[in-house]
């Protein structure tokens, strides 16, 4: 069966840089894409990184030009290189991987807090 599982959240000051991976059961290339999403206290759960079996990314502007996506198809891993961070990056980060006929797959999530 399916299995996602995030690693690499904690605590950072705000400016700090954290990377996060996801590791997958299975072959992350039989997906449509792999993705990261995060949802913050009281706020909607939201796209913060998506990568296509072709190679295209998206980033939201919030966090275009500081977040990163890449993956390794050979240790079936995702990852997301998030820089600069702010208290707003502070949210339960998700790895989400899309399979064919609409079937979604997600992790049980990192915490990630950006404080001083």
């Amino acid at each position: 069966q399916v299995q996602l599982v995030e690693s690499g959240g904690g605590l950072v000051q705000p400016g700090g840089s954290l990377r996060l991976s996801c590791a997958a059961s299975g072959s992350i290339s039989s997906f449509n894409a792999m993705g990261w999403y995060r949802q913050a206290p009281g706020r909607q759960r939201e796209l913060v990184a998506h990568i296509t079996s072709g190679g295209s990314i998206t980033y939201p502007d919030s966090v275009k030009g500081r977040f990163t996506i890449s993956r390794d198809n050979a240790k079936n891993t995702v990852f997301l290189q998030m820089n600069s961070l702010t208290p707003d990056d502070t949210a339960v980060y998700y790895c989400n991987a899309a399979g064919g006929y609409g079937l979604m797959y997600w992790g049980k999530g990192t915490q990630v807090t950006v404080s001083s």
